[in-house]
C-alpha cells in the first residue's frame, strides 16, 4: 500500500489504495461504496471469469481450512457458492456435480471411515 494525494472538492486529501486483484460478490463494491471507499472494478469476460473462478475456489477452499470451528459454516457456504458459480460457468447443472459426486462415492467411498493414507509400498 503506497499513499497518495487526490484532489476532492474543499481540497486534497491523502488516499491509501489497496489492491485486490480477485473477484468478488455482486454486491461487494456496493458495500465498499457506502463505507465511503471508491472501489474501481471491471467486468471479466468469459476465460477470465473462469479463471478467477477457479482462484477464487482456491482462496474459499484455504479460508475453509484455516476457519476456527465457529467459523467453518461460513466458509464452507463460501466455498459452496463458488463452486455453484463455477459448474454454471462452464454450463453444468448443479444436479450433474451432485450425481458425478454420488457416482464416486459409489466407485471409490466417502470419507466416513476416516481413512488416513500414509504411504504405499510398490513392488518393482
Amino acid at each position: 500500500m503506497l499513499p497518495f494525494w487526490r484532489d476532492q472538492p474543499g481540497g486534497t486529501v491523502q488516499v491509501m489504495r489497496v489492491t485486490y486483484h480477485k473477484l468478488v460478490r455482486d454486491q461487494v463494491p456496493a458495500i465498499i461504496a457506502a463505507d465511503g471507499h471508491q472501489p474501481v472494478t471491471r467486468v471479466l469476460d468469459h476465460a477470465g471469469y473462469e479463471a478467477a473462478l477457479r482462484a477464487k475456489l482456491l482462496e474459499e477452499a484455504h479460508e475453509a481450512q484455516a476457519a476456527p470451528d465457529g467459523q467453518l459454516v461460513s466458509e464452507l457456504a463460501d466455498v459452496l457458492e463458488v463452486l455453484q458459480a463455477l459448474a454454471a460457468a462452464h454450463d453444468m447443472g448443479w444436479e450433474d456435480v451432485v450425481s458425478e459426486a454420488s457416482r464416486t462415492r459409489g466407485e471409490r467411498g466417502g470419507f466416513d471411515h476416516r481413512i488416513f493414507l500414509e504411504y504405499v509400498d510398490e513392488a518393482r
